[in-house]
């Protein structure tokens, strides 16, 4: 059962509790309303997911500079971000008047749309998945990649110099990085035979963490986690290579004529994409939902303890989604870690440093995947 299956499951206990057969609904439209509700749990779980984060950042940034960050608005200042969204959202929305009111109000919707696709393929747990794509992998990096039109969109449609060269850092930075997060993928899926998301974790069954693809066909797919992941922090504009908003060198970037709720578009939509390079990251190295909590205590054989399945997804949510966290909160920790990187600086990175050792990593997963190990 899928997320959509979920949900249609509660609406029919709803139903039948106040006396209606939701059943008698046609299939397909109790299909839509469940891709509705879905969707809608999405938009609101990244939403959350940008609020807490947007806290933490500053939380995490106060801590590493020896300040305290927000702690006046609510316990720990956790009402900061509840503050700072009702600004935004009252604020006037503003339009240049050079600017190309079409594009300008297009293109944040572009990026916020490229945020959220790969969740419908992103899973929460093993049961927990609005749908199951055989190409999952090239469907949730596909639909990343929209982000970028939506950034350039907004470069050249604001009709500001420095939006324009965001958008165009943002362009070059994005077309090279995708080439290593692809060698990265691809040698996951040499090593699994397999772009399913869900095919993928399955092959990492298991508590025991050596299980995870991190350590398959070791050193391969231990070097090219840190490869897609460097990646990602590049596809998701972050230090240090958050060249296309550089705050000291153009103002900021390419969303410097934005304002109101298009501004709170492109906050969204970039911690959506901190969530989506962290959940691949787990799904295609660390085991996805499995461990390090586990599903059952077994020994010899006998099984002591076993979860139902309801008590099982909800394990498999805490795992993945704490793994997922765990790397966002590195994401974060970078920012005040490691200064931003020049142009010329981060091309070399990527072709001269990231792609050679995707290659190398690639070759040799093939040939880890066609020698015959023994099963241990």
């Amino acid at each position: 059962m899928n997320l959509v299956g979920v949900i249609n499951f509660v609406l029919a206990w709803v139903a039948a509790l106040v006396g209606l057969r939701y059943e008698a609904l046609p299939e397909l439209v109790r299909t839509a309303i469940g891709m509705v509700i879905a969707c809608l749990v999405i938009i609101g779980f990244v939403a959350l997911v940008a609020m807490f984060f947007g806290w933490a950042e500053r939380r995490v940034a106060g801590r590493i500079q020896a300040r305290q960050g927000p702690n006046r608005v609510g316990p720990a200042g956790l009402l900061q971000l509840v503050a700072d969204g009702i600004k935004l959202l009252i604020k006037e929305d503003v339009i240049p008047d050079s600017a190309y009111a079409v594009l300008f109000r297009l293109a944040p919707i572009l990026v916020l749309m490229g945020a959220l696709a790969p969740f419908v393929v992103l899973p929460f747990s093993e049961n927990l998945v609005v749908s199951r794509m055989s190409l999952g992998v090239y469907y949730a990096l596909s639909f990343a990649a929209l982000e970028v039109v939506g950034v350039i969109m907004a470069g050249w449609a604001s009709n500001n110099k420095w939006s324009l060269y965001g958008g165009m850092r943002l362009a070059a930075q994005m077309m090279s990085y995708e080439i290593p997060m692809g060698l990265a993928v691809l040698t996951v899926v040499v090593l699994t035979g397999s772009l399913s998301l869900g095919d993928i974790v399955a092959a990492q069954q298991g508590w025991w963490i050596f299980k995870w693809n991190i350590f398959r066909g070791f050193p391969w797919a231990f070097i090219a986690a840190f490869i897609f992941y460097i990646a990602g922090l590049a596809g998701s504009k972050r230090t240090p290579f958050d060249l296309p908003e550089a705050e000291s060198e153009l103002v900021a970037g390419y969303h410097t004529e934005y304002s109101g709720m298009r501004f709170v578009m492109f906050m969204i939509a970039e911690y959506g994409t901190m969530y989506v390079v962290s959940v691949l990251t787990a799904i295609l190295f660390l085991g996805g939902w499995w461990g390090p909590l586990p599903r059952e205590i077994s020994w010899g054989g006998h099984v002591y303890w076993a979860a139902g399945p309801v008590l099982s997804n909800v394990i498999g949510v805490a795992n993945l989604v704490g793994k997922a966290f765990f790397l966002m909160f590195v994401i974060l920790w970078l920012r005040w870690t490691f200064p931003r990187v020049r142009v010329n600086q981060v091309v070399y990175i990527c072709m001269k440093v990231l792609v050679p050792f995707g290659i190398v990593c690639l070759v040799g997963a093939a040939i880890w995947a066609l020698i015959p190990w023994p099963s241990w």
